[in-house]
C-alpha cells in the first residue's frame, strides 16, 4: 500500500494512494458507508499503532462523481469515517501539489459531505472552502456524569460539534488530560441525552473554547476527536462550526478574518461569506507539510498487522 504522510498545525494525514478494498460504486457518502460497515479492519489497521500513530486522519483516494473535481476522498481516523476532514483536505492538497497532480490555483474536491475547493497559494499553504455550515442548537444544557451541567451550542461543519465556550478548564498543553477527559464525558452525555443534529446525528466532536491571549489571535480550542485524542490543529470542521456560532450571534461580520489556534498553539486563519439556506460557507487556511513518502506491507506471519487492539477498547466507546 503506497501512502504519502504530511502534518497540518502538527495533525498528521495519511493519504492511501493504491491498496485498499474496492468500494464499488455510487455516491461517496455510500462509498464511505461500505468503508465504515464492510471494511472496518482495513482501515484501523492503517490507523492504529504500530503502523499509525495517535491523531492520524486517513484519507483514502476515490474517483469522484463529479468529474470537475481533481479526486474524490474518504476520510477516517481509527473509530470512524468522517463525512469531511478539514486538516486533511489541506493535508491532501499539499500531497496532491507534490504529486504534480495540482498546481497553484483553485480546484475542487468531493467528500462524502458534499464537494469543497481548494485554492493552492504555493506548496504548502491552501485555503478550504468547505460546505454549507450551520448551528442547531444553541445553549443546550447536559447534565454531564462527574462535571455537573455544561452549557454549549451544537453545530455542522462536516462533522457535528458539541462547543463549549468559554471552557471550564483552561485550554493549555499541560491540561490536555483534564481537557480530554471533559471533552469524552461531553460527547457521552450529549448521545446519552439525544443532543445531537436536526436528523438525530450524534455529536462526533467536542470543543472548548476560550480567549487567546496573543495579540492578533481571537481564541483557542481544545478539540476532541471520535478515536478519543485531541486535534493537534484548530480542526478546519470544528472552525467552520465555531463559525456558524459567530455568525449567528451576530459577533462576526462576514468577510471578517479571524486567527483561530490550536491547544499546542498552531493556527488557521478563518472567515465566511453567507450560505444560501441560512449558514455560512467557511475559508480556512493554513499549512501542511509532507513528512513521509512510504509502502505498508501487511505481512500474514505479523501477530500486529491489523493493529494493536487492547481488550475491551471498543466496549469503552460511547
Amino acid at each position: 500500500m503506497h501512502v504519502i504522510d504530511s502534518h497540518t498545525g502538527g495533525e498528521p494525514t495519511r493519504v492511501i494512494l493504491d491498496g485498499a478494498p474496492d468500494l464499488g460504486l455510487g455516491s461517496l457518502a455510500e462509498r464511505a458507508r461500505r468503508l465504515a460497515t464492510e471494511h472496518r479492519s482495513f482501515y484501523r489497521s492503517v490507523m492504529l499503532e504500530p503502523r499509525g500513530q495517535p491523531a492520524m486522519v486517513g484519507a483514502l483516494l476515490v474517483e469522484p462523481v463529479d468529474q470537475t473535481c481533481v479526486s474524490g476522498v474518504i476520510f477516517f481516523d481509527v473509530d470512524a469515517v468522517l463525512g469531511m476532514c478539514g486538516h486533511g483536505t489541506i493535508g491532501l492538497a499539499v500531497t496532491l501539489a507534490h504529486l504534480g497532480q495540482i498546481g497553484v490555483g483553485t480546484h475542487r474536491i468531493e467528500t462524502p459531505a458534499g464537494i469543497v475547493t481548494v485554492e493552492l497559494h504555493d506548496a504548502n499553504t491552501v485555503t478550504v472552502t468547505n460546505i454549507e455550515s450551520r448551528r442547531v442548537r444553541h445553549a443546550t444544557r447536559l447534565d454531564v456524569p462527574g462535571y455537573g451541567p455544561v452549557k454549549g451550542d451544537v453545530a455542522y461543519g462536516g462533522n457535528w460539534f458539541f462547543i463549549v465556550d468559554p471552557s471550564p478548564i483552561a485550554v493549555e498543553p499541560h491540561n490536555i488530560q483534564r481537557l480530554t477527559d471533559l471533552a469524552v464525558a461531553i460527547r457521552q452525555a450529549a448521545i446519552a441525552q439525544n443532543t445531537g443534529g436536526e436528523n438525530g446525528e450524534p455529536v462526533d466532536h467536542v470543543i472548548l473554547q476560550e480567549p487567546s491571549p496573543r495579540d492578533g489571535v481571537l481564541s483557542r480550542n481544545f478539540v476532541l476527536c471520535p478515536d478519543d485524542t485531541y486535534d493537534r490543529s484548530p480542526c478546519g470542521t470544528g472552525c467552520s462550526a465555531r463559525l456558524a456560532c459567530l455568525a449567528a450571534d451576530g459577533v462576526l461580520p462576514a468577510g471578517e478574518e479571524i486567527v483561530q489556534e490550536s491547544v499546542i498553539g498552531s493556527s488557521y486563519r478563518l472567515l465566511y461569506q453567507p450560505g444560501r439556506t441560512g449558514g455560512v460557507i467557511p475559508k480556512i487556511t493554513g499549512q501542511a507539510f509532507i513528512m513521509s513518502e512510504a509502502t505498508l506491507t501487511f505481512d500474514p506471519r505479523d501477530h500486529f498487522r491489523a493493529g494493536i487492539e487492547l481488550p475491551g477498547e471498543d466496549d469503552a466507546k460511547p
